[in-house]
């Protein structure tokens, strides 16, 4: 199959001139700063601040580089993986033209950042095992459609794409294939980031929120082509990932034993949780999960939805996703977590059918 990157980027996007900050303009270290119009006696915190951080982010990708064995060059890093789909959609889909297309139930910042974007969104159902649905995916592919978005481990189920599945795409999909991995760290399956090199319409987004804990820092990870990580450095803001950010991030990264530890801790109670949830008679099925959470099938949704919140607890109810209905997705939780959410389910099945 031919691919053709500069075919399938927006007129626009091409021609764009991108925007060159200093830093830009500037390589390695200097003693006197006097380009960027800062403030140059520093600000109130202790940290200097006042200086823009490095746009592209070359310390943390150095860092990702030796854990992921990618050359940093193939690293894009976004604010939060959200800004990645967003690029993503602005760089290659001509707005109130081109589709994408998703497989739900699915993430569903897919489709908010495409509705964002006047993309269309085409929607090729999973299959009753939460597989992708080759042939109805392909139905939908006309001219105009540019990304296909394959999450896997899959929001909110849990589960894992068949690898055979998505190579089959990247084998005769003449677009971007966008494969999510936020939840790669706790599954059993291969990264798909060692399919780079053979496959130059491949995006791969990880992020650092969900396995390396850290959320509220909003890192999210890109592995992809040159060309393809050059057009995201073209897309994106100047200063897009914060220097207090990218140095908590670089300050994990060096962490990486910790990390392992927290994984085999999620996964080992990701399977106790989900043994001890099969024992109650209103749960019908406690889906297989390669994630950190579980989607559970009950009798009575929205009721034990209700109820947990009424203690206090919050879960996710899925009901209205498509093949998920009477499903609530539960996070893994800390032991005295997961304590607190099986007392609150002996107490459910305890009550009168009145009081649920």
């Amino acid at each position: 199959m031919s691919f053709d990157l500069q075919q399938l980027v927006r007129t626009n996007i091409r021609q764009l001139k991108p925007y060159a900050s200093a830093r830009h303009e500037f390589e390695g270290e200097a003693s006197v700063y006097l380009d960027a119009n800062e403030n140059s006696l520093g600000s109130p915190l202790q940290e200097a601040f006042n200086r823009y951080p490095d746009p592209l982010q070359w310390q943390l990708k150095f860092a990702l580089a030796k854990i992921k064995g990618v050359p940093a060059e193939n690293i894009f890093i976004g604010n939060g993986s959200d800004e990645v789909i967003d690029l993503a959609l602005r760089i290659f889909c001509e707005p109130g033209r081109d589709n994408i297309i998703i497989c739900p139930p699915t993430y569903g910042m897919y489709e908010v950042s495409a509705g964002i974007n006047a993309v269309e969104v085409r929607k090729a159902g999973l299959t009753a095992g939460f597989q992708l649905n080759l042939s109805t995916i392909m139905n939908l592919v006309d001219a105009q459609t540019k990304i296909i978005f394959v999450c896997s481990p899959n929001n909110p189920t849990g589960n894992n794409m068949h690898r055979e599945d998505i190579e089959w795409l990247l084998n005769n999909f003449n677009g971007i294939l966008v494969v999510d991995e936020a939840y790669i760290n706790f599954s059993r399956q291969k990264t798909c980031i060692q399919e780079l090199t053979t496959y130059p319409s491949l995006i791969v987004m990880q992020t650092l929120s969900k396995a390396w804990g850290l959320a509220a820092l909003r890192l999210g990870l890109c592995f992809a082509s040159l060309g393809i990580i050059d057009l995201f450095n073209k897309v994106k803001p100047p200063y897009n990932i914060n220097k207090a950010s990218a140095a908590l991030g670089l300050e994990a990264l060096a962490q990486v034993s910790w990390v392992n530890e927290a994984i085999q801790q999620t996964v080992a109670a990701r399977n106790s949780l989900a043994s001890r949830l099969e024992q109650y008679a209103f749960v019908t099925k406690v889906f297989e999960s390669e994630a950190n959470f579980l989607l559970v099938q009950v009798t009575d949704a929205n009721g034990l939805y209700h109820f947990l919140t009424g203690k206090g607890i919050i879960v996710r109810n899925r009901s209205r996703e498509p093949g998920c209905e009477n499903c609530l997705r539960i996070t893994i939780g800390t032991p005295q977590e997961n304590e607190i959410l099986l007392a609150a389910f002996d107490n459910w099945q305890q009550a009168p059918p009145a009081q649920q």
